[in-house]
């Protein structure tokens, strides 16, 4: 069986001599593993990859692969620990993102889909690895609950690739961002059983104070800490440090009270903290992601390098059978159980039984329980990592290939998005938000201000409070139909990295930014086309704006064109989009050229009226029954 396989394999490991390469220079090492972490992250970003495949593919290159480089032989008996606190780090931070509204806040096939349908995967994929005989009963209960879960960093760059209709959409990217701290923490209680005997009728005392120590210091440390930032008892710089301390100090401190309670108490103390009312943790959140960016880039690396060569290939056939049953059997019933009565379309349930790749919660705690397992005697625990990998690696890779054909096939892949996403919370990004949103475009205002942002959504604008090019963004940000970029900030920095950032996912030709007083314009075409006339910038518009001058969609007829419409203005308004009769939005850039003809329509901020009715302007009064005039709401001072 597998087990032996894996228990041979992993016995050998320690009297080879593989990994001298690195491990005879452990700063070498250490600095070429997060340089490998890092490039991989990177290339990923390039090809529109989840970073997980790239990861496991280097960690397997240098580890089994070329022999450059063994963990155990290296950290020794460290391994564990770092291990250990970074999955803690990692679980803690998949936590926070966990608020109990946003399970009740987005329909019932969400809701069903991370609790019923999680429940149906779990028992499906544990009972077809353990009737293949590859696993025991007990590991294949802890299996099904890593295979669970999908989570955002492997969904989100399959779903922006595919093109789903608004509804599937939503629906596997809300399933990825719930299930990924639910599933954890399903895998960490049932590791519980898993690790201790229950033969033994005595020991489920012992698994009673696991649970009660993991409960009750995750929830006291996360409302202490919370009580702390309500009352602002410490600076914000501080914030982020004393976070990550509590973390570790919690994780340690619940092992040591009961022993493999930690990791169950950092998942608590992250969803009691993120469920906090009037509690902020964005800024946490934001440095956590950073932080476990790198963790994860490390720890992927490390516990690829750990399979034994055969880890991919021994029993096969085996192998294969359990990924059928999870592809076509575990989620296909999955989605059925949870779409049940609703009225949900059948292909859109069929798009949904097929994408559900796994990913970061998967590796790294498997990578961990097989350490804890391996140290408690528990047979399995290598074959539990190599199964767990080897799902991860087929339905990402799958699916990723396949589901874009599937869903024009099927009839659901969404037309050509012609949304606009709107960096900047400001009176100038707000103005032309506004205008878009009165001709019926998906508009999305994003900015790091809560009041700018609050009188967005109050004007009726869809809104996102937070940093554009953060990892929350990627995980919550929905960018279903939304096509182009107008990086419309104030922050000459922020809008240079929206463009860089959204370059690659909209194409270099759909991100804009505006110029800001002051700003370098030797910039590559990357980073921004550059928006309105060579001497509009955005201290131009803003006080144009503030002296009254208002935003009017002028419709171009075969008697009534462009170049009239210029002429009339008196060369003093600026066109800033136009929208063609297709009802495309082409934004006026210095380095665009198109035709706008008859039947498209064109938006310019002008003078108010009265102040533009002077002799020069009579044309223009002529033209009077071309314009149509549509004001912003009035803009804050």
């Amino acid at each position: 069986m597998l087990q032996n396989v894996y228990a041979s394999a992993s016995s050998l490991r320690d009297h080879d001599h593989r990994g001298q390469f690195m491990n005879d220079n452990p700063a070498l090492a250490a600095a070429l593993i997060v340089f490998i972490g890092a490039a991989a992250q990177w290339f990923s970003w390039w090809l529109k990859l989840p970073a997980i495949l790239l990861l496991l593919i280097a960690g397997l290159a240098i580890g089994p692969g070329l022999h450059l480089f063994s963990p155990d032989d290296m950290f020794g008996d460290l391994l564990f620990p770092f291990v250990s606190l970074g999955v803690a780090v990692i679980l803690f931070e998949g936590s926070l993102t966990l608020r109990f509204s946003e399970i009740r806040g987005h329909g019932q096939i969400v809701t069903r889909l991370v609790t019923l349908g999680a429940g149906v995967t779990i028992v499906v994929a544990a009972l077809g690895a353990w009737m293949l005989g590859l696993l025991s009963f007990e590991v294949a209960f802890l299996f099904g609950a890593l295979v669970s879960v999908t989570g955002p960093t492997v969904i989100i760059p399959i779903l922006r690739s595919v093109g789903l209709t608004r509804n599937a959409a939503n629906v596997l990217r809300w399933e990825g961002v719930i299930i990924d701290p639910l599933g954890a923490l399903a895998a960490v209680v049932i590791f519980q059983f898993v690790a201790v005997d229950t033969a033994d009728p005595g020991n489920f005392i012992l698994i009673a104070e696991i649970f009660a120590a993991g409960v009750a210091l995750g929830a006291g440390a996360g409302y202490a800490f919370g009580w702390l930032l309500r009352r602002h008892v410490m600076p914000d710089y501080l914030h982020n440090v004393i976070a990550l301390a509590l973390v570790l100090a919690v994780f340690v401190g619940a092992n040591e009270i009961a022993h493999e309670s930690g990791l169950l108490a950092v998942t608590v103390m992250g969803i009691f903290l993120a469920n906090m009312r009037d509690v902020d943790v964005e800024d946490i959140l934001d440095f956590k992601e950073s932080l476990t960016i790198l963790l994860t880039s490390i720890l992927f690396v490390v516990l690829a390098a750990r399979l034994p060569t055969d880890a991919f290939t021994a029993n096969w056939t085996m192998v294969a059978a359990l990924m059928g049953i999870i592809l076509f059997v575990a989620r296909p019933l999955s989605v059925l159980v949870s779409t049940a009565g609703t009225s949900m379309p059948w292909a859109e349930r069929a798009v949904l039984s097929w994408i559900a790749p796994r990913g970061i919660v998967a590796a790294a705690v498997s990578g961990l329980f097989a350490i804890q397992l391996d140290r408690a005697g528990v047979e399995g625990a290598q074959t539990l990592v190599a199964l767990t990998f080897t799902v991860i690696v087929t339905t990402v890779l799958l699916q990723s290939l396949t589901a874009r054909p599937l869903a024009r096939l099927l009839g659901v892949a969404d037309p050509e998005p012609r949304g606009l996403l709107i960096v900047g919370g400001n009176p100038v990004a707000h103005a032309i938000a506004d205008s878009l949103k009165k001709l019926d475009f998906d508009v999305i205002l994003a900015d790091t201000s809560w009041n700018e942002t609050r009188k967005a959504r109050m004007g009726g604008l869809r809104t996102f409070f937070g940093n554009i090019v953060s990892d929350d963004a990627d995980r919550r940000l929905d960018l279903v139909g939304i096509g182009q970029l107008l990086a419309l900030s104030t922050r000459a920095p922020l809008n240079t990295l929206a463009c860089l950032r959204y370059a690659r996912e909209f194409g270099s030709g759909s991100v804009f930014r505006i110029r800001v007083a002051d700003q370098a314009e030797n910039v590559a075409a990357i980073e921004g086309r550059l928006l309105f006339k060579e001497d509009t910038t955005y201290e131009a518009l803003e006080q144009k704006l503030a002296e009254g001058w208002q935003i009017k969609m002028t419709k171009l007829t075969d008697e009534y064109g462009f170049q009239k419409m210029l002429e009339q203005q008196g060369g003093e308004g600026i066109p800033l989009y136009a929208v063609s009769r297709d009802n495309v939005v082409y934004p006026f850039a210095e380095d665009r050229t198109f035709k706008a003809g008859p039947g498209w329509q064109v938006a310019n901020l002008v003078r108010p009226a009265e102040e533009a009715a002077t002799p020069e302007a009579s044309a223009a009064e002529r033209a009077k029954s071309h314009l149509q005039t549509e004001s912003p709401p009035k803009l804050p001072d």
